[in-house]
């Protein structure tokens, strides 16, 4: 079993992604699992190039896309994607649609196919915060998981895909009052718990817990 693991460059004015130093600190099996490590650019459109490209070369039975949440206090699986850019800020490259369809003949939403409450549970077993998220947002990560979904219904059929939130590390949130943070070595065991819970529920339905919000 092959998982392809993805991590944003830094964007927004920041000088590190946690998500990019997660994934560098992940290591090259998990439960038996390959894990094959990929840097992708916080670009519209051209990270779904080099994903892509990776999907090709690798052949993986997994994708995983790992991007930054600041501001969220865990680790969060992605339940959906939306079929819509509109960028509060620009990307690396100066891009910024506002209200633009990610693929005209795609989904209006594609649900990930990760077991995300079973992510979560081995999370939390762990001893790390972990949830379910229900909005990727609509800037780069939603695109992402978005454009490998839609890779998935029309090219690559037997691959799953999903998306997981970090939060900031403690160094970004020096300057930044109120925001919560999480340490590197506790993001990267949060990503092996979840990588963990995806290669034993391979072929497996997710678990029934309650994992929803009231907003």
């Amino acid at each position: 079993m092959k998982l392809l693991v993805t991590g944003f460059d830094p964007f927004g004015g920041e000088s590190t992604n946690p998500a990019l130093e997660a994934v560098k600190q992940l290591p090259d099996e998990i439960n038996g699992a390959e894990i094959i490590k990929l840097e992708i650019p916080t670009v519209f459109n051209k990270s779904k190039e080099v994903v892509q490209e990776a999907m090709i070369k690798h052949q993986p039975d997994v994708v995983v896309n790992i991007g930054q949440a600041g501001g969220r206090f865990s680790v969060t699986p992605e339940r959906v994607a939306i079929n819509v850019d509109d960028a509060r800020i620009p990307d690396n490259e100066g891009n910024q649609p506002i209200d633009e369809v990610i693929q005209e003949d795609g989904q209006a939403a594609y649900f990930t196919q990760l077991p995300v409450k079973a992510m979560v549970a081995s999370m939390k077993e762990a001893g790390l915060p972990g949830a379910v998220s229900n909005t990727a947002g609509t800037f780069v990560c939603n695109h992402i998981m978005y454009q490998v979904q839609y890779l998935i219904d029309k090219e690559f059929p037997n691959v799953k895909g999903g998306f997981i939130h970090v939060p900031f590390i403690p160094s970004q949130v020096v300057d930044k009052p109120n925001q919560p943070s999480m340490s590197l070595k506790d993001i990267v065991r949060s990503l092996e718990k979840s990588l963990e819970a995806i290669v034993l529920f391979n072929n497996k339905e997710d678990i029934r817990t309650i994992g929803g919000e009231t907003h």
